[in-house]
């Protein structure tokens, strides 16, 4: 796969989401005759216009269909409808957020118009998208030599274009990223206020920076563990490198949930040693694994449902020796400002948290352990597709914000193209390693992990 098809097949997957999201609040809204969140879905059409007009159609108008129609006389046709949807795409969401401002002063009689525009334009756009992924991606891939694809491709990876380059695509992000905040439970996290502004662009890069030493932080050595006389793992090697994120994927059973216990000191070993910066700690108890600064969040969130979501935040603190300088107070405000949902809800029991909100709340209460070593299971497991990007986004703000990173995650896809480092384990065995980037493009790992 060149990297141009990546992409877009990566911007096909979030607009796909985005429309999801929005079928689904126009849904839930008829169901239950309540008026429509005009916010977030105007944050949902504003996402899809500008996406659209300022990152999506200009590559593949410009480099993709340009170079597709001197080589293949046959994309032509397709090519043509294509660049007639593009210009179409605009009158159609136009008629989209008539249809909302109608539904806003007439309500609950504009209920139903808006209903039928918005059916109209998901549909206009799937066909659109699987037009594109049926008909024009074989065909580049058939027609274009390595010489065509290369201008293409460095179009498409251009981090310093003002149309599409990384600035563009990070406004994308923030955008996104609001519409999960606002979008009610469990498509999003359901946030009445606004959440807080973005870090600095210059306090991020001087945390990074802070995060950059490469002194291996975990050191697995023939890691074997067994459950009476079934063995789990077999001689499982890896190690993580400070300021890293490494991903270990795999099937169901593969025992990737068991290697996270064994680190944890919840599961014993039957076998090898565990390095925790230099230290064995093979045998060393759960609980001072923990003041060491190894914090699990476990797969399934396992929040304490009848507790308040401020008192299991500090129930993530326990092992800390700082309250009488109320360094646990300074950090619970972090997590406020981090997941602000945790703060509207911060008096609720968190047995009444959607699902997102729980997984917010389960890696909030891990970071208040101030993790040297933060270990994720299965992070993204039962979420809905808009929260599952923003899961990973908020991962990659953690590993930006000095945080070393070991996650479990059964979505290869996404777990492999935010790692530093990967692994992958089969049946309890390891059976590959490598850049994250590089198992991403390993054919064995695709046909295995990735449906391609």
């Amino acid at each position: 796969m060149t990297d141009a098809i990546r992409v877009i097949k990566t911007e096909h997957i979030n607009v796909w989401r985005i429309l999801n999201t929005l079928e689904e609040l126009l849904d839930e809204a008829v169901r239950s005759g309540t008026r429509p969140d005009a916010r977030v879905i105007g944050e949902i059409l504003l996402y899809l216009e500008t996406y659209a007009d300022r990152v999506h159609h200009p590559k593949e108008d410009d480099y993709l269909f340009k170079a597709l129609r001197e080589r293949s006389p046959e994309a032509t046709e397709v090519i043509d409808e294509l660049e007639r949807q593009h210009a179409e795409g605009g009158p159609q969401l136009e008629r989209v957020r008539e249809a909302l401002r109608f539904c806003e002063e007439q309500f609950p009689e504009g209920l139903e118009r808006l209903r039928s525009e918005v059916d109209a334009y998901i549909r206009f756009q799937r066909d659109h998208i699987n037009l594109e992924e049926s008909r024009i991606l074989p065909l580049a891939r058939r027609s274009l030599t390595d010489a065509d694809w290369e201008p293409i491709n460095r179009a498409f990876l251009n981090n310093e274009d003002p149309l599409f380059g990384s600035k563009v695509r990070e406004e994308f992000r923030e955008l996104q990223s609001r519409i999960v905040q606002h979008a009610p439970a469990p498509l999003g996290l359901g946030l009445s206020g606004e959440p807080p502004p973005p870090r600095p662009a210059a306090e991020q890069a001087a945390i990074r920076q802070a995060g950059t030493d490469t002194d291996v932080l975990l050191r697995i050595e023939g890691l074997s563990t067994h459950y009476g006389y079934i063995q789990a793992l077999d001689n499982v090697s890896l190690q993580v490198e400070r300021g890293q994120l490494v991903a270990l994927v795999g099937a169901n059973g593969a025992g990737k949930s068991t290697l996270l216990r064994t680190i944890s000191g919840l599961q014993p070993v039957s076998a090898g040693r565990i390095y925790h910066e230099g230290r064995d700690i093979t045998t060393m108890s759960s609980s001072r694994r923990v003041r060491l600064g190894i914090c699990q969040v476990p797969e399934g969130r396992q929040v304490f449902g009848p507790m308040s979501v401020e008192d299991n935040l500090l129930l993530g603190a326990y092992t800390r020796q700082d309250r009488r300088t109320n360094g646990v107070g300074e950090d619970l405000e972090r997590m406020y400002d981090k997941f602000p949902i945790l703060r509207e809800k911060r008096k609720l029991p968190a047995g009444t948290l959607s699902g997102g909100q729980q997984q917010m709340l389960a890696i909030a209460r891990a970071l208040m352990g101030r993790p040297r070593l933060l270990l994720l299971d299965e992070p993204s497991m039962g979420l809905a597709p808009l929260l599952v990007a923003e899961i990973f986004k908020t991962i990659e703000q953690l590993l930006e914000e000095g945080i070393t990173i070991f996650l479990v995650e059964q979505n290869a896809s996404a777990a492999l193209a935010i790692a530093d480092q990967g692994y992958v384990l089969e049946t309890g065995r390891m059976v590959m390693s490598g850049p994250g980037q590089s198992l991403l493009q390993d054919e064995q790992v695709q046909k295995a992990y990735l449906g391609i």
